[in-house]
């Protein structure tokens, strides 16, 4: 996917994908993704994707409702509170580290 924002390029394909999280089965009414992303220059985004019964339906013709996605630039700071919100899976707790082990200390 690709979304321009305040004229900069946000593109799934060509960024580092860092962490997803996501509930529900693919294609399912409650099935809802974030996927944390870098951009070669540095910039985090997110991606968001889900179904018709998530907080990213859309209104079709009638009252229809369907699933979308989309693009949402993050700070730094935003970035770091996902990656933390997740940190007892492997994964985004190697992200963590990789990216902001400056701000993670031993209790």
């Amino acid at each position: 996917m690709i979304k321009v924002i305040d004229g900069k390029r946000y593109n799934t394909d060509t960024a580092e994908e860092v962490y997803s999280h996501y509930t529900g089965q693919y294609g399912d009414f409650d099935y809802r993704e974030r996927t944390l992303y870098r951009t070669k220059s540095g910039a985090w985004f997110m991606y968001h994707a889900g179904g018709a019964l998530t907080d990213m339906a859309v209104v079709t013709s009638g009252n229809d409702r369907t699933g979308s996605a989309t693009i949402e630039p993050v700070s730094d700071d935003q970035a770091y509170t996902f990656l933390e919100r997740h940190s007892a899976d492997d994964e985004a707790l190697a992200a963590l580290e990789r990216y902001f082990g400056d701000r993670v200390q031993d209790a």
